[in-house]
């Protein structure tokens, strides 16, 4: 897969994206139709929550673009507004007002105000907890007790029958927690929810076709070879991604023998990215020190026989919530911290940034090498060889 140059999302992409949305498909699996990053579209979804925009539709009672040029070919021949309204069929005053909000007679132009006119209903109306204070403290009590939105939502109905401003929707308590741009109910909240998920999924999504949770034909640590776990060859990695802010990461290998430490910038965290990345930056080593790399169950190595046959490095998998088991690699990123901290976006950072830390790292004295540099381990190595 090649990097995919940043680009806006138009109008017809985002439907398609939001139509693959709703049908169930994964984030990657929008990004790979589509052609973008893995980020691009999880941004766009997460924006709303997992919520597909509705299809906007001009309202029935709304001027058209062809009743506007009717508007405006009367103005062009001097008729009068109320014959302009008889003709189509309105009242006086709703000519009236359409030439008054858009330049009067004079600069009324029927596409400049009709697009106006369509930018203007935009404007989202302010949901009811927004505007009722009352209404929006009691939901956030209730969540706090680990109530579900839709028990909530039952609860008010029966407590203020008579109330209709004290009535809402389990899918407006929903919307306005997935979606924070609303600025209703604070973040915070969301840890009360029983699922502790963050955006909507559609009902029609399922893991069981994306190879959520299991890594195909994976092959378990306890198969490594003897001469990895003594870390007595070299040439036997352990890798992992290192997180940071907005959905971005760099991908962090380890050899276990010397400690050496390899960054590799990934634009994405799909495995189809991730394992270019990997197998560009492991072919440029040379064969004496491609032997293994072991990795964590994340699904970014899923397609690990495609890394293999490029490499000719076997991938072994870690037991799930093991991570002592890639010990060096673990103790390496937690050294990453003091370069990249938590929360940091790594995509800003250039692969010549990323190579310098390694540098970095692989200079310095480590206590567990006689405070010998990893590098000066894998040059003697190396050399040793032959």
């Amino acid at each position: 897969m090649t990097q995919r140059a940043w680009r806006s999302i138009s109008a017809v992409e985002r439907a398609e994206l939001w139509q693959r949305w709703k049908s169930g498909e994964s984030v990657g699996g929008i990004a790979d139709a589509l052609g973008r990053r893995h980020t691009s579209v999880l941004w766009v979804v997460a924006a709303r929550g997992g919520f597909a925009p509705a299809l906007r539709r001009r309202a029935r009672l709304a001027l058209s673009l062809t009743e506007r040029e009717e508007i405006s070919r009367g103005i062009c021949t001097s008729v009068s507004m109320r014959q302009i309204a008889a003709q189509l069929g309105r009242a006086p005053s709703t000519v009236s007002r359409e030439l008054a909000r858009h330049g009067g007679r004079q600069h009324y132009r029927a596409a400049v105000a009709d697009r106006r006119a369509w930018d203007r209903a935009r404007r989202s109306k302010p949901c009811r907890l927004a505007s009722n204070r009352r209404l929006r403290e009691v939901v956030a009590q209730k969540l706090c007790l680990q109530w579900s939105p839709q028990q909530i939502a039952s609860w008010l109905a029966q407590e203020f029958p008579a109330d209709q401003s004290m009535r809402v929707s389990h899918e407006t308590i929903y919307r306005s927690l997935f979606i924070q741009a609303r600025g209703v109910l604070k973040k915070e909240l969301l840890a009360h929810l029983r699922s502790r998920r963050r955006m909507r999924r559609a009902r029609k999504a399922s893991w069981a076709h994306q190879g959520r949770g299991q890594i195909v034909d994976a092959i378990s640590i306890r198969e490594r070879p003897a001469e990895a776990e003594d870390r007595a060859v070299p040439g036997h990695w352990e890798g992992d991604l290192l997180v940071g802010g907005k959905h971005t990461q760099i991908a962090t290998l380890v050899e276990r023998h010397s400690r050496f430490v390899m960054l590799v910038k990934v634009p994405g965290k799909d495995t189809q990215t991730v394992v270019k990345a990997l197998s560009r930056q492991v072919c440029k080593l040379p064969n004496a020190l491609r032997r293994s790399l072991t990795w964590d169950r994340g699904l970014e190595l899923a397609a690990h026989k495609s890394f293999t046959v490029a490499t000719d490095v076997q991938v072994f998998f870690c037991d799930p919530h093991s991570p002592w088991q890639r010990g060096s690699n673990e103790n390496t990123n937690g050294l990453l911290r003091q370069y990249f901290p938590k929360g940091a976006e790594l995509s800003s950072y250039s692969q010549a940034h990323l190579n310098r830390i390694a540098l970095r790292l692989n200079q310095r004295p480590r206590q567990t090498l006689g405070f010998k540099t990893p590098a000066d381990i894998l040059n003697d190595t190396v050399a040793s060889t032959g």
